[in-house]
């Protein structure tokens, strides 16, 4: 964890702009409540303390006796680094995985549309999907008329053009775009005669019976860097030249001039543009127009390098979107006579990314939820006895995670070690059964109430961590003897030592070795005059291991 700068540390001005107390933010909505003349000229840090509950600091100011209280936590996010530094809108390349065909083989960003629909973590990994490789697929999208919009609207608001809300993409009899023929499209981005410029476009496949027609995708953030890797001229050339492009038909006129590529002021790759169907004329001196088309030339080939395009063929059902100001998108030429029919719409990253943000903010908050219900589990139902032993569910718990911590067991195991009774929990301690005779599957029980929130390393070591028990009595002739009473009669309510084909089938298991670790620990957590942390101790590891969910 980054340690908190002192406030004196830090430019004054800057801290003091920041205050977030209700005299300077709104309480409800965060927003600043002053102009920056409104601030003494040149504030000063007269006082530092911290806080009462230790979580932050207090700061008096000079000359005005103002109060102000950060965070700690805060102060270690936000605090000024060297040199220059921003963390950025997420639009640049630095935010970005760039990539060429090859790295995405066989592992396109996909998901089922139903459960892109009903599982908010889903969701969550389509739309991060977008804003990191440019784009994702939604399969099985039902193919029905308008369907485009609704999977707009799932993440943000529908970009209305001379287009429409929405446009065909099929061959039509008269033509406005070459898109609405069955020609070849090259690599390019659309409408880039527009100022701003739709950010996102959505192609839904209603139809794809005709022969030809296959889609492809070129990340012109990869092909820029490669650029200026291979001939940094050229890419300073296309950075720093206005393009004028133009869109006419006989109910509209547009135009925008902007670069091929654009780059923000700390010299970052934010946005490509490029369509050679809608660049107009050019008017600059000679040589600068020289210039300009042999870089442009440069960078048209590297874009139609194979092994930048990814090739595929939409079906029908799936629905693409794709980061419009990134990505270049082609098709090869298709018979007309055959059937294919997409359906598109333009949508803007900014509302994408603003519901991923809502997504990810209410993921954390039911993160904490979950460990707050473990917590109190552990201080609630676990202060009750542990089936016979000297210690409680809880101490037994917190003891096994501990000794996995002080062997030096990785985070997964440690957790697992401490959650692997959690299937007890049941209101009243449901491992009583096992005493009276009956197994409880608690380990299965734990393990499926663990997997919405954790991965198979740590919840497949709970699930067989009864079965390692059985396992090793059956491996280890001396491992039965040293169980406790309580064990050894809830090894018998449980199945026994494993027979020979039984044993030899939990070795071949991906997960037996971890569950033994897990095993093992979980013998040694029944000492009443041992020490354990508290759950508390074991949060920060915990909440590191959580999924992405919200539901």
């Amino acid at each position: 964890m980054t340690t908190a700068p002192s406030p004196r540390s830090l430019p004054a001005v800057w801290l003091r702009d920041n205050c977030p107390c209700a005299e300077c933010r709104d309480p409800g909505n965060g927003q600043k409540l002053f102009q920056i003349v409104d601030l003494p000229p040149s504030p000063a840090v007269r006082e530092v303390r911290e806080t009462a509950d230790g979580r932050g600091l207090e700061v008096t100011w000079a000359p005005d006796g103002h109060l102000s209280v950060y965070a700690h936590e805060w102060l270690a996010a936000h605090a000024p680094g060297e040199g220059e530094r921003t963390a950025g809108d997420g639009r640049t390349e630095a935010d970005k995985t760039l990539w060429r065909a090859a790295d995405l083989e066989g592992r396109l960003p996909e998901a089922e549309w139903e459960a892109y629909g009903t599982r908010p973590e889903v969701r969550a990994e389509v739309l991060d999907s977008v804003l990191r490789l440019g784009f994702a697929l939604l399969r099985n999208v039902p193919c029905e008329d308008g369907q485009v919009l609704d999977v707009a609207r799932t993440f943000g608001f529908v970009r209305e053009t001379n287009y429409g809300k929405l446009f065909e993409v099929r061959v039509e009899p008269d033509p406005n775009n070459l898109a609405f023929t069955g020609a070849r499209i090259t690599p390019h981005t659309d409408n880039p005669y527009r100022d701003p410029v739709p950010t996102l476009q959505l192609l839904h496949c209603l139809t794809n019976a005709a022969v030809g027609g296959d889609s492809g995708l070129v990340d012109g953030f990869q092909a820029a860097a490669l650029l200026r890797d291979e001939d940094p001229r050229a890419f300073e050339v296309l950075a720093g030249t206005p393009v004028p492009f133009r869109f006419t038909d006989a109910r509209t006129v547009l135009s925008a001039e902007r670069p091929l590529i654009d780059v923000d002021p700390l010299g970052r790759i934010r946005e490509v543009r490029f369509n050679n169907r809608s660049i107009g004329t050019l008017r600059l001196p000679a040589d600068r127009i020289e210039a300009f088309y042999e870089a442009y030339r440069t960078f048209a080939g590297i874009l139609l390098r194979p092994e930048l395009q990814l090739d595929f063929r939409l079906s029908p059902g799936d629905c693409l979107i794709f980061d419009n100001v990134r990505l270049l998108h082609a098709r090869t030429a298709f018979a007309e006579n055959g059937a294919r029919h997409l359906q598109g719409a333009y949508a803007d990253l900014d509302g994408l990314a603003s519901t991923l943000s809502v997504l990810r903010r209410d993921q954390q908050r039911a993160r904490e939820a979950f460990l707050d219900e473990l917590e109190a589990l552990f201080e609630g139902e676990g202060a009750q006895e542990y089936l016979g032993e000297e210690v409680t569910m809880a101490q037994h718990m917190l003891q096994s995670g501990a000794r996995a911590q002080a062997a030096g067991a990785p985070g997964h195991l440690v957790a697992a070690a401490l959650l692997h009774d959690i299937g007890h929990f049941h209101g009243p301690l449901h491992g009583r059964d096992l005493m009276e005779g009956h197994d409880n599957r608690h380990s299965h029980t734990g393990a499926d109430r663990l997997t919405p929130w954790f991965g198979p390393e740590v919840t497949e070591p709970v699930r067989l961590h009864v079965a390692a028990k059985r396992y090793l009595c059956a491996a280890e002739a001396e491992y039965r003897a040293a169980l406790s009473e309580a064990s050894v009669h809830t090894l018998e309510v449980q199945g026994g030592p494993m027979s020979e084909d039984e044993a030899a089938r939990f070795e071949a298991g991906p997960h037996a070795q971890d569950a033994v670790a897990v095993r093992r620990w979980d013998d040694q957590a029944k000492d009443p005059a041992a020490h354990a942390p508290d759950f508390a101790h074991f949060r920060p590891l915990l909440r590191g291991l959580l999924r992405a969910r919200t539901a």
